[in-house]
């Protein structure tokens, strides 16, 4: 069993990734501005996954089963009752915002924590990104319930997909164009997430890949290998080649 586990936790962010993909499509599949609460489920079971991945505290791992538990019950007894109202919409964004900087937090702490160059390292930097994503996603979703006014402009701009395809294009620095803004603090939150998505590929995602090869300053990591006492590490002079004597 204990293999089993050390295994599933050597491949965990495929799993990983592949909850982030399911959020990514219910989110994108929603053709208005309310979340959904099928995605944020999805959100909060990412970060148990995550959490366990990491090997997390063993509290912060069952307060997270615990936490995705009583969101379940609630939001089948919100459905059930038909009680969903802005301020349960209000939450839901503002939960899975939380949800995905949790998420993507530990993830990075983990792979640097660890420092093991490979496959894992790239896969866990792709689903830190995306989650980077979808918090901004949240963040326009929030900013659209909270405005009286469209906060995005362009086809779509006032659904979460538009407002998905808004921060993705955004966080890549694509910019299409075709959806834009509203308002200062919306232009401020979109100049502040295309320079968040270039440092993070610059600085966090090179190092998860890299698995901290190279530190800043071109220092390379302390190894972990305990050197041989008996191997002195100042060369004898005796033993170095003589040059030859013109």
């Amino acid at each position: 069993m204990k293999r089993l586990t050390t295994a599933l936790r050597r491949a965990g962010y495929w799993l990983v990734l592949a909850l982030i993909a399911l959020s990514y499509v219910l989110c994108a599949a929603q053709e208005g501005a309310d979340p959904s609460a099928i995605a944020f489920l999805a959100q909060l079971a990412t970060l148990v996954v995550v959490l366990w991945v990491a090997d997390a505290e063993h509290g912060l791992q069952r307060a997270s089963w615990v936490l995705l538990a009583v969101a379940v019950l609630a939001v089948v007894a919100v459905e059930i009752a038909g009680t969903r109202g802005r301020v349960v919409d209000l939450v839901l964004a503002i939960a899975s915002a939380f949800a995905c900087v949790l998420a993507a937090s530990a993830i990075i702490a983990h792979r640097m924590r660890l420092r093991r160059p490979g496959v894992q390292n790239l896969i866990a930097a792709v689903s830190a990104y995306v989650l980077v994503g979808m918090l901004f996603t949240f963040v326009y979703n929030l900013a659209a319930q909270l405005s009286p006014a469209a906060v995005l402009d362009g086809p779509h701009g006032d659904s979460f997909r538009g407002q998905l395809f808004f921060s993705f294009t955004t966080l890549t620095t694509v910019g299409y164009g075709n959806v834009v803004p509203v308002g200062p603090v919306l232009e401020s939150v979109a100049i502040a997430e295309a320079i968040t998505g270039q440092l993070f590929l610059i600085v966090t995602v090179a190092s998860m890949i890299s698995g901290g090869a190279i530190r800043p300053g071109g220092d390379r990591p302390a190894t972990t290998e305990h050197p041989d006492p008996s191997v002195s590490s100042v060369a004898d002079p005796d033993t170095l080649p003589r040059r030859q004597e013109l």
